[in-house]
């Protein structure tokens, strides 16, 4: 195997962590394209696990389970359960995330505390156990899905923010830790795109990030998907340690 090549196993194992629906969804259908298997899980299952388990009901190309990320314990049962699946993970793309908007003298501890631990704790986590399995294989990657908040300041999501920049700088550091095993670390950057995330912005809203956005639109879900899928692959195997900023030049 060359080294251009060592980082990406094209017919290994993907795990996305939230790939039930939205850009999760879009990351596993284009993993199964590639011919790669794909491990995910959700709190709840969706028409698009529902429409998998028919036409796999095996599960030899996709493995899905429900868990509560924020048990910490349940995502360690499904690293073991996927590693026990299909043998080995190869990459991980961190998708799941939540966001909760206001004011900071406003929030609630307990909103507050439940969203460090989706989107940084359980994150954290899921990435160790994960990376157990790369290093026994010598080779991996790990992508997190971050967001335009974590460089750019924006009222009431101070929160969101700190969270995604916390994993921006986590990316750096387990670029350096990982580099000599041959694991890859990266994350993406989103501007804004329709997902979940934003279904709740007002067409006014919508709008006025719309003038704001040099490209004049906000994101097709599949120009984030493909960005991703490029990072994960081997096209991209001297990339490390980088998020990759993708809004449209929201952030220029």
């Amino acid at each position: 195997m060359s080294a251009l090549t060592s980082t990406v196993n094209e017919a290994g194992c993907v795990v996305i962590s939230g790939g039930s629906k939205g850009l999760g969804e879009r990351l596993a259908r284009g993993f199964l394209a590639e011919g790669r298997r794909v491990a995910t899980f959700s709190r709840n299952p969706s028409a698009f696990t529902r429409e998998m388990a028919e036409a796999d009901p095996m599960q030899k190309q996709f493995f899905w389970t429900a868990i509560d990320i924020n048990e910490l314990d349940q995502i360690h049962h499904f690293v073991n359960a996927t590693v026990k699946h299909f043998g080995r993970i190869d990459t991980l793309v961190n998708n799941a995330a939540s966001l909760s908007e206001g004011l900071l003298p406003l929030s609630r501890d307990s909103d507050i505390a439940k969203m460090i631990h989706t989107n940084m704790l359980a994150p954290m986590v899921l990435t160790k156990a994960c990376s157990r399995a790369m290093l026994r294989t010598g080779n991996g990657v790990i992508l997190h899905v971050s967001s335009i908040n974590s460089v750019r300041g924006h009222r009431g999501v101070s929160i969101y923010s700190a969270t995604k920049a916390a994993m921006d700088g986590f990316t750096r550091s387990l670029a350096r830790e990982f580099g000599p095993s041959n694991i890859r670390v990266n994350s993406i950057a989103p501007g804004f795109f329709d997902s979940e995330l934003v279904t709740g912005q007002s067409p006014e809203r919508r709008e006025q990030i719309a003038r704001r956005t040099p490209l004049g639109r906000l994101s097709q879900i599949d120009e984030i998907a493909d960005v991703a899928l490029f990072l994960c692959s081997s096209k991209a195997t001297f990339i490390t340690g980088q998020t990759i900023i993708v809004d449209g030049g929201i952030t220029c």
